[in-house]
């Protein structure tokens, strides 16, 4: 379904019409005439009726809510191979023994971060490092 204006005289009004297939050939329906486009719009029953059917149209509510600028709260969750794998290294207490290997050695860079994102990187990127 769709709206359509349709010149009537001196107005032009304005129609919801659907389309169907009737013997092989797509033969359009005028569904209702809603009226003439030019009073509508100046009442502004227009949009209120376009308001109105935007309800039954989740999309068409999102996008309409993030134009105004009222897009509500949502509670969001990031998940992915290094969140994933993170807590698998952090519930074997894989930090907690390379700190006790390194114990007495002076790193002044974060190797158990570069042992954490070389394992995490050999996981996901398959394959051998001359491939």
């Amino acid at each position: 379904m769709f709206f359509r204006q349709k010149r009537s005289g001196e107005h032009v009004d304005l129609q919801i019409v659907e389309n169907r297939w009737e013997n092989g050939r797509s033969r359009q329906r005028v569904v209702a005439t809603v009226g003439r486009l030019d009073q509508l719009k100046q009442s502004g029953q227009l949009d209120g009726l376009l308001q109105s059917g935007a309800k039954f149209a989740e999309a068409v509510m999102v996008l309409s809510v993030h134009r105004r600028g009222e897009v509500p709260a949502i509670r969001q969750q990031r998940i992915g191979p290094a969140l994933i794998f993170g807590r698998l290294w952090d519930a074997l207490a894989i930090p907690q023994v390379i700190q006790r290997l390194l114990a007495g050695r002076r790193f002044e860079i974060p190797v158990e971060r570069i042992l954490f994102l070389t394992v995490l990187h050999r996981l996901f990127v398959s394959g051998s490092d001359r491939s």
